[in-house]
């Protein structure tokens, strides 16, 4: 799949090292991988704004829509329309949503279908994936 952004491993490592952020996030962001459950700098944080994607910024979340979820990641019910991207995952032999950036491809986490109303939707999100700007 392509995305409007298009950076090599070496100017996404610069890029998340530019940006002070979270040890892991390269791995998480550009390869997929997860944090472990309840690790996360955004887990408990509760404070009004916006989230984005730590790799090209794009606006994924508003923090109004943050819940606690009790899963060990940020949780949210809805996402900022057009900002993620759903992908079929089969790995680790199930079968899940993952969400990507749809602007540079990032993997943020993955989307289940046992979130609370209105859209019955959980947005597990990686918090190395993530900043938090705390204007609205």
């Amino acid at each position: 799949m392509t995305f409007p952004i298009q950076k090599t491993d070496a100017e996404w490592r610069a890029i998340l090292a530019e940006k002070g952020a979270e040890p892991g996030a390269f791995d998480i962001t550009r390869r997929a991988h997860t944090e472990r459950p309840f690790t996360g700098k955004y887990e408990e944080v509760w404070a009004d704004g916006s989230y984005h994607c730590v790799c090209c910024g794009n606006h994924l979340f508003d923090a109004g829509t943050k819940f606690d979820s009790g899963c060990g990641w940020p949780s949210f019910w809805k996402p900022i329309e057009g900002a993620i991207t759903e992908i079929t995952d089969r790995s680790l032999g199930m079968t899940r949503v993952e969400t990507v950036c749809s602007q540079c491809g990032a993997h943020l986490g993955h989307v289940f279908e046992d979130g609370p109303t209105p859209s019955g939707l959980r947005y597990c999100m990686n918090s190395a994936s993530l900043e938090h700007d705390p204007k609205p």
